[in-house]
């Protein structure tokens, strides 16, 4: 076999990521809290890199020669700072709109100017305040800040020393007690316990019982049957006939009340007041302690109305990471008998806190306007609920904006906006579209689930609707789905079939005390 030169000419087509394209990508999907770890991270990396603990500072203030040389500029209204006339109270007051160059139409949403904005303003912005968290002053609940809620694990613990005079059970019992999950349960195994705390098992069964004389009573119960049991025995009422009721609570939740009177041994009627007690019985006694309701998400993007009728939307400035590049630290050390290494290091470490600092102005950027465009595609929802939800896809908002669905993506991952409505994902806006049956405007898959569910939620023990009449009656409102799809929304809704709504309803009429 012979062998040749030969001279070839290919193309070829490759994308190449420089690594600050990656990070940037990266920073672009990352929630906030994944996002202040990472800042909090190059901070104690990079050198340059400061916290800006005064972010209404301005950036011509800071890059100023006095900023620089750590000088502060005295407050003056002439400009002399040695003149101290600015402090006389007798002078007319500036114009706060003049100096600081804004409108404060946008800050005081609630204070809407006659001929502006009218009632649909003040009614949206009432609404704001009845379903927001934050709401004004009114809305402070000073107890919240005074009382500190007592948990479940320290109300057991004070009765600890009440119910127990030994050491030796103390020492088991609050073992107990720290095994107790937040609904007032022990594990349901507790064979092993003995040998692990080296006790005789006779004196944990014997700590056992007397825990489960606590306050509230059902706790320290490992299974629903012995929660309800105690509760009963709390209140006198248990007796052998109930015990063999507790013992059949599979049937009972199975509503097959015939094999539970066969089981228990005893009439319906008889059987239909203790169903009634024992729905009046509390089956998670532990969370009516440390209940804190807490908001489970911070949102990136705050959303709302403003006295013309529209939406503001803004970025959450507690969720955006503040950095500064201390150009100041790195002027001195390079003055300085710094190394040819040191330099580089320095010079390494500023080209990656200046591609930080834009990193992340660009990030807020691309956020703020994903969630402009997403606001004012959804307006109807803002203005009128779920059922006026539009279908929306990635393509339309990135086409929109003028971006790629890939970075609309990203940025709506993990990321969360405060609505007059309540806290979304901003996922929650994407929804598929189902066809109209009239031929007309489609229906969003959202806004169509939350009409079966407010079908379902209207109905009666007579007027159970099966998943065909559902079908029929979106039918009639003009939406056109088919039955699977009904039920496969009436399933990840939780919901169950229409033979087993009915009866559930039924069992509570039955069992329903009159009043």
């Amino acid at each position: 076999m012979a062998l040749s030169a030969k001279l070839e000419l290919r193309q070829g087509q490759q994308l190449v990521m420089t690594p600050q394209l990656q990070q940037a990508i990266r920073l672009l999907q990352l929630s906030n809290v994944e996002l202040m770890q990472y800042v909090e991270a190059e901070l104690e990396r990079n050198p340059l890199l400061e916290p800006d603990d005064n972010p209404d500072q301005t950036r011509s203030e800071r890059e100023s020669p006095e900023y620089a040389n750590g000088e502060d500029a005295a407050p003056a209204a002439n400009g002399d700072a040695s003149d101290e006339n600015w402090l006389d109270l007798a002078k007319p007051a500036a114009d706060p709109e003049g100096a600081f160059d804004t409108d404060y139409d946008n800050v005081y949403p609630d204070a809407v100017p006659s001929g502006a904005g009218g009632d649909d303003a003040q009614s949206a912005w009432a609404n704001v305040r009845q379903r927001s968290s934050a709401g004004g002053d009114d809305d402070v609940n000073l107890e919240a800040y005074v009382a500190n809620e007592t948990s479940l694990r320290e109300h057991l613990s004070e009765q600890l020393p009440l119910v127990l005079k030994e050491p030796a059970e103390r020492l088991v019992g609050q073992y107990l007690v720290d095994m107790v999950d937040d609904a007032g349960y022990l594990p349901g195994d507790l064979s092993g316990l003995p040998e692990k705390l080296g006790a005789p098992a006779e004196l944990v069964e014997r700590v056992l019982a007397s825990l489960q004389s606590m306050d509230p009573p059902g706790v320290f119960a490992r299974s629903l049957a012995e929660c309800l049991a105690l509760q009963l025995k709390d209140q006198n009422r248990y007796d052998p006939v109930i015990a063999k009721f507790l013992d059949n609570l599979d049937l009972l939740a199975a509503h097959n009340l015939n094999a539970l009177k066969k089981a228990v041994g005893i009439e319906m009627d008889e059987l239909l007041e203790i169903v009634s007690e024992i729905k009046h019985l509390n089956p998670k006694p532990g969370l009516k302690y440390g209940s804190v309701q807490m908001q489970p998400v911070v949102p990136d993007v705050l959303v709302r109305p403003a006295p013309d009728d529209s939406w503001i939307v803004e970025l959450n400035g507690d969720t955006l990471p503040r950095v500064l590049v201390n150009r100041t630290y790195l002027a001195r050390v390079t003055k300085g008998d710094a190394s040819s290494d040191d330099r580089n290091y320095l010079l390494e470490c500023l080209q990656t806190a200046n591609w930080l600092v834009k990193s992340l102005d660009q990030r807020a950027r691309t956020i703020l306007r994903v969630a402009q465009e997403i606001v004012r595609q959804q307006d109807g929802f803002f203005m009128h609920g779920v059922q006026h939800l539009r279908p929306l896809n990635l393509k339309t908002v990135a086409d929109a904006i003028s971006m790629h669905e890939s970075t609309v993506s990203r940025v709506t991952s993990n990321k969360y906006i405060a609505t007059p409505r309540g806290i979304f994902e901003l996922k929650f806006f994407f929804t598929s579209a189902i066809a109209s049956a009239e031929h007309g405007e489609s229906h969003s898959s959202e806004a169509v689930r939350h009409r079966i569910k407010q079908m379902i939620d209207g109905e009666t023990p007579a007027t159970v609707l099966s998943d065909d009449k559902i079908v029929e009656k979106l039918k009639i409102d003009g939406i056109d789905i088919a039955r699977r799809t009904v039920a496969k929304y009436r399933e990840a809704m939780r919901i169950p079939s229409s033979v087993q709504r009915r009866r559930d309803k039924r069992l509570l009429e039955r069992t329903a005390r009159p009043t």
